[in-house]
């Protein structure tokens, strides 16, 4: 299969994983990381626009300090970041400046990409750097992210990242060179899957855990970024980064994954809802439902088979079919109360039951997306009618 070359895209982000840029006992890859930024300078000079999601912090950190190999508390995994933090940002700027390009950092909490206004900002920050040049550096701020808010792994924050910045491509560079039937380690029988069209329920069962003790992230979380990122219609690429020059490496026929964008990626507006990492609570609709929502309706009440959490209007919502799989996600239109008492109701008897006029609609249309996976099973429930 032959597969358009890296710069034939107009903005990529990349994805390093801790592993790939931190040796336990001797610190930073220096070499490695010399290798990618040449990768990088090429694609630069070809006119494509790249962003850096860098793991690598509390690694850093943590052979800096001399910590020894052991579970840290919260509080010295964030002051292993801090240390860590600006080294990385420093090794990075020298090789950048070192091939004529210049730097800017960002550090990002998950409420940055969760709230809408710090959403837009972020990107509006991202945008202008990349209008003026710059190289931008991201990472999750693990200074101040505490275990409640945080993303956890870097793949999905380079999967939001790629989305709300337009990337067309997501390149995740990791210990393992893409995507197996079961993890290769210790199923010697897995085959190697070169091209994923959709991320469904078999592909999802293929997924196993992280492969390395200084990795959060494990092939569950890189499918959890390839559904961010496809969705939009950003592609995604998962590829080994153990060998130098990973980036050349894909051009030059490099094993690796390929997930294929969504032939129908949603807006920007959508593209925001559809990455939320944290639902603020949940809402089980039956199968009607489920093909209602596929075909681009609204989620009504009378749908709805049960309600959790303690969500308020305008809070993102998870939407669950009958047999507990994601099928959708949106901005509910009801506080978590109410949206108890009309849950199985016609619209026209909402107003009775809660004294006031509201709307007919648990969640709108337009502030709604539906799962690739639930518009595949409308499009095979009609192709059995016909």
């Amino acid at each position: 299969m032959t597969r358009p070359a890296l710069s034939s895209h107009r903005r990529i982000t990349v994805k390093i994983g801790s592993a790939l840029l931190v040796d336990r006992k001797k610190g930073l890859k220096r070499e490695w990381l010399s290798a990618l930024v040449d990768d990088i300078a090429a694609l630069n000079a070809d006119g494509v626009e790249v962003l850096v999601v860098s793991s690598g912090a509390i690694a850093l950190g943590r052979t800096i300090l001399g910590i020894e190999r052991r579970t840290l508390k919260l509080e010295e995994s964030q002051a292993a970041a801090s240390v860590g933090q600006i080294a990385l940002a420093g090794a990075w700027d020298e090789e950048l400046r070192k091939r004529g390009l210049k730097s800017g950092q960002i550090l990002v909490t998950l409420g940055d990409t969760e709230e809408r206004r710090r959403y837009l900002n972020v990107r509006a920050t991202v945008s202008t750097l990349l209008k003026m040049g710059v190289v931008p550096v991201i990472n999750e701020n693990d200074t101040v992210a505490t275990s409640e808010i945080r993303y956890g792994d870097n793949d999905r924050l380079a999967a939001r990242i790629a989305t709300m910045l337009g990337a067309d491509l997501l390149v995740l560079l990791s210990d393992v060179d893409g995507l197996y039937t079961a993890p290769p380690a210790s199923d010697p029988d897995a085959r190697f899957i070169p091209v994923v069209d959709a991320i469904t329920p078999d592909i999802e069962a293929m997924a196993g855990a992280a492969a390395s003790e200084l990795s959060r992230g494990g092939m569950r979380t890189k499918l959890d970024a390839g559904r961010i990122a496809t969705a939009a219609g950003t592609a995604m690429v998962i590829a080994s980064g153990t060998r130098l020059n990973p980036l050349a490496a894909i051009d030059n026929g490099a094993r690796s994954t390929l997930f294929r964008a969504s032939d129908t990626p949603v807006g920007a507006y959508k593209t925001w809802i559809a990455g939320q990492l944290e639902p603020a609570g949940s809402i089980t609709v039956d199968a009607g439902a489920v093909l209602a929502l596929a075909a681009g309706n609204s989620l009504l009440p009378i749908g709805v088979t049960h309600v959790s959490g303690s969500f308020a209007r305008g809070d993102t919502v998870a939407i669950h079919g009958p047999d507990g799989r994601e099928v959708a996600r949106g901005l509910v239109a009801y506080d978590a109360p109410d949206a108890v008492r009309i849950a199985g109701l016609k619209s026209g008897d909402i107003a009775e039951v809660l004294g006031y006029e509201a709307r007919a609609a648990m969640v709108h249309r337009d502030d709604l997306v539906t799962a690739p996976h639930a518009r595949h099973q409308l499009k095979e429930k009609a192709e059995a009618e016909c």
